[in-house]
């Protein structure tokens, strides 16, 4: 469904979740797992409120946004119109804008570096809250992509959860898009049960059965669900 979509206007987003959950329950009884073990984060960036109300309409609740400052246009008018709705940060997140998140995010997954951490911290102490926290993986070490390496993983979740006390619930990342995703899912699981961490939050519009099949508990799925964005049309 996800590479066949090309018009917003006639998405049909009721019938595409129901497609999108349906595979979700196949995958995870492939792998003998629960399918409610499995939370669909519906990933709305550039798409408008009217649009994503019809994942609303659906009954879905949790959602990722990229950019700060498009859910901040979008999502307070949402959030008070549906009640119950978990926004997920799942773009990166420059330091001077964390103010701009607590309250609007309820998690962000792309905790990814020393210095974000340290500013976390700081502003959890000075406004006595934080979302809860995914620390994103740079799994296949690419430069040109945000995330902690592997090798420095365990001392980066170490110092987020015992020095800095930060609410650090899982972990995060996204596969090459060259690579097998699999060989990265299963490296993020390794990670994850090392420090016992229970949210893994892996897979895509193209790759979300597979990772469900290696232990993902959030996937993120925009495509899929939404159809394309106009920067997909293009490509």
């Amino acid at each position: 469904m996800s590479d066949h979509t090309v018009s917003n206007a006639n998405v049909d987003i009721a019938a595409n979740l129901a497609i999108v959950q349906t595979r979700i329950d196949q995958a995870a009884g492939a792998a003998g797992r629960n399918p409610a073990e499995v939370t669909l984060v519906c990933v709305s960036k550039t798409h408008d409120a009217d649009h994503v109300r019809g994942a609303l309409d659906a009954g879905r609740r949790v959602f990722g946004e990229n950019r700060v400052q498009e859910a901040a246009g979008k999502w307070p008018k949402l959030k008070a119109a549906y009640a119950g709705v978990e926004l997920h940060l799942i773009g990166p997140l420059q330091t001077n804008k964390i103010k701009d998140v607590i309250g609007l995010f309820d998690v962000i997954e792309t905790l990814d570096r020393p210095k974000l951490a340290e500013a976390l911290a700081r502003q959890r102490d000075k406004m006595g809250i934080c979302p809860d926290l995914y620390i994103q993986i740079n799994t296949g070490e690419e430069q040109q992509k945000a995330g902690i390496a592997p090798t420095d993983a365990d001392d980066f979740i170490d110092d987020c959860i015992n020095r800095l006390k930060l609410p650090v619930r899982g972990l995060m990342c996204i596969p090459p898009v060259d690579e097998e995703p699999a060989l990265h899912f299963a490296l993020l699981v390794k990670i994850a049960d090392r420090h016992g961490l229970k949210i893994r939050s892996m897979g895509m519009s193209s790759d979300y059965e597979a990772a469900i099949r290696l232990g993902a508990t959030h996937i993120r799925v925009g495509t899929a669900i939404f159809g394309h964005r106009s920067y997909d049309l293009a490509q």
